[in-house]
This record gives structure tokens, sequence and C-alpha cells, in this order.
């Protein structure tokens, strides 16, 4: 006899047999059954609560990053990509021309030039998972000033969309240029 949840097995139970005490060893015997327990076994990712992101006090203490790739190259140097930096206090944007192909080194001096020496060094940055900013020197880099580094959740839906809302109007304002 093999038993499909606790209710219908005290079903099947009640109606042929009885001995003191027989729910509590019946309930016992189903939640402590090894093969139940391996059937009912969680199968996939294991989640965690999500974080939740603290609101800066002060302008360009906290910045989101992130790319948009996929422009035509133009201009004298050929620009076919935008690093883009919202103030999460301020909501103020910088956008960062550069090249899809630029290493983390190029990256690194990007920023440090146009944002760390112009608005300060920020306490937290958030960005997504590109290798661009998950790089060991990027981390390494970050770690001199006590900058912390936080990273979106990969596809998941529930991000803040302010970097891709801010890229978006910066593709459809230079389309209309």
């Amino acid at each position: 006899m093999g038993h499909m949840s606790e209710d219908r097995t005290k079903e099947r139970v009640a109606s042929t047999a009885w001995w003191p005490k027989w729910e509590q060893e019946l309930s016992e015997y189903i939640n402590t059954c090894e093969r139940c327990q391996e059937a009912n076994r969680k199968q996939g990712k294991k989640y965690w609560l999500l974080q939740h992101i603290e609101e800066p006090k002060h302008p360009w203490e906290t910045i989101n990053m992130d790319w948009v790739t996929g422009l035509v190259p133009g201009g004298k140097i050929n620009f076919n990509c935008f690093l883009i930096i919202v103030d999460r206090f301020s909501k103020s944007v910088r956008c960062l021309t550069c090249h899809k192909e630029d290493r983390e080194m190029d990256t690194a001096f990007l920023f440090w030039n146009n944002m760390i020496f112009t608005c300060g060094v920020p306490k937290f940055i958030i960005s997504d998972r590109d290798p661009k900013f998950t790089s060991e020197l990027q981390t390494n880099l970050y770690d001199i000033p006590g900058t912390k580094l936080s990273f979106y959740t990969s596809y998941h839906p529930q991000q803040p969309k302010t970097c891709m809302i801010c890229g978006r109007r910066l593709l459809i304002q230079l389309l209309y240029a």
C-alpha cells in the first residue's frame, strides 16, 4: 500500500484498522518516509529573499550603471556604445560614449576619468552582471576607495529599470536629432 498524501492514507487506514494513537503514528511515519522525502525534494535553483536597496541621502552616493549597445557607429571615432550612469538620489544621468569592444581597463579608465574626478566616489554601484562590471580588475579597483558593488539578480523582472528607461529615451532622441 502506497500513500499519496497524509489525508488519503488516513482515510484508507481508518476504513480497515485502528490502534491507540494511530493518527499520530501515521503522520510521523508519512513525514519521515524516505521515499516521500526523496520524491518531494525541491528541484532547481534555490531562491533567496530580495534585498532592499537603501535610498541614498546625497547626490552620487548610489548609482546605477548599464550599457546601451547596438548603435550604428558614428562620429570621428565611431563610438557604438554608451555607458549610462544614473544617480539614484537626483535621477541625474551621465552618458559616456565608448566602444562595445572596450576591455575592462578601458571601462575603468572611462568611469574614473568622467565620474570619480567630477562627482566623487560613490558608496554603492548597482549594475547588471556584465563581465566588464564583474571582472576582478573592477572589483579590486572599487575596493580601494571603499565602494560596494551590487549586481542585479539575473533575469529578475523586478530589478529597477532606471538605466534601461534612460537608454531608451537617449536612443529616441538620437533618432530624431
